[in-house]
C-alpha cells in the first residue's frame, strides 16, 4: 500500500484484482475539536454540517460519484448488503436518511462505490470474479463470519486488510480470546489480540491466501487516525472504500 494525496485529503492505497481500495486517514477535512478534520461518521456527536462536507471532499478526491456510495449501519455483526444500483436518497449525502443494517457491502457494478466506516476496526477489501466487497471487522464481525460471507459473495481473489488497531494496544477478556482459539498460536500475546492476524487468517480459511496488511495502528497514530480505544466516544470515524475499475 501507499499514501496518496488530494488537496490535502490524504488516504492509503491498495490495487486488487480489477479493483481499487483506499483507506482514509483524518486529514484534509472541516470538522473541529474532537474530531479534527475528515470525520466521515454522523452519528457520532460532531456536527452534521461538517461531516457531509467531509463526505463531498473525500469523494472529489477520490474522483467517485458521492450518489455511488454504498454504506450501511454497522451493528457488529456479520450482515452484508448485496447492491447493483444506490438508494435515492442516499444515505452518503442525506443525514436524514438512515441505511440499512449492515457491516458489509458488495456490488458487481463498476460505478458504484462500497464503504464502511472504522476507528479502531479493520475495513477489510476483498475482490473477486463476482464483484468487489467492504467489509467492518471487529471481533463480533469476525467471530460471527463476516469474512467468510464477504469472500464468498465475490468469490474473493485477493483483499486488503487496511489500519486498524494492533496487537499493541488491544487488550481483551478470556471470553474474546476464547472465540479465536481454534486459529491456533499468534492470534494474541496474553490477552493483547492481534486483529489484522485473525483477519488474515480467516481470509486463508476462506481460500483468499493474496492478502496485503496495512501494518499501522489507529490507536497508536493520533495524527493520522481516529480510535475509539484512544479516545472514547467523542471521535471521529475513518473509512475503508473500494470499486471496481472501468477496464475490470
Amino acid at each position: 500500500m501507499e499514501f496518496s494525496e488530494t488537496d490535502g485529503v490524504r488516504w492509503l492505497s491498495a490495487r486488487l484484482p480489477g479493483a481499487q481500495a483506499a483507506f482514509t486517514t483524518r486529514l484534509g477535512g472541516v470538522s473541529a475539536g474532537a474530531y479534527e478534520a475528515l470525520n466521515l461518521g454522523l452519528f457520532t456527536g460532531d456536527e452534521p454540517g461538517p461531516v457531509i462536507e467531509n463526505r463531498g471532499r473525500l469523494a472529489r478526491a477520490l474522483d467517485r460519484d458521492p450518489d455511488g456510495f454504498l454504506l450501511g449501519h454497522q451493528a457488529h455483526g456479520a450482515e452484508i448488503q448485496e447492491r447493483d444500483e444506490a438508494p435515492a436518497p442516499n444515505p452518503y449525502l442525506e443525514p436524514s436518511t438512515r441505511p440499512a443494517e449492515a457491516d458489509g457491502q458488495v456490488t458487481s457494478a463498476v460505478g458504484l462505490t462500497v464503504l464502511v466506516q472504522v476507528a479502531d476496526c479493520l475495513p477489510v477489501a476483498v475482490a473477486g470474479r463476482h464483484g468487489v466487497a467492504m467489509l467492518h471487522c471487529g471481533w463480533r464481525g469476525l467471530a460471527a463470519g463476516i469474512i467468510e460471507r464477504g469472500a464468498e459473495a465475490v468469490e474473493a481473489q485477493a483483499a486488503a486488510i487496511g489500519p486498524g488497531i494492533g496487537r499493541c494496544c488491544y487488550e481483551v477478556g478470556e471470553e474474546v480470546l476464547e472465540r479465536f482459539a481454534d486459529l491456533g498460536d499468534g492470534i494474541a500475546a496474553g490477552r493483547m489480540l492481534d486483529l489484522p492476524q485473525i483477519a488474515r487468517r480467516l481470509l486463508e480459511r476462506a481460500g483468499v491466501s493474496d492478502v496485503e496488511v496495512a501494518e499501522i495502528c489507529t490507536s497508536c497514530e493520533p495524527e493520522l487516525f481516529y480510535s475509539h480505544r484512544r479516545d472514547g466516544a467523542a471521535t471521529g470515524r475513518q473509512a475503508g472504500l473500494a470499486w471496481l475499475m472501468d477496464d475490470a
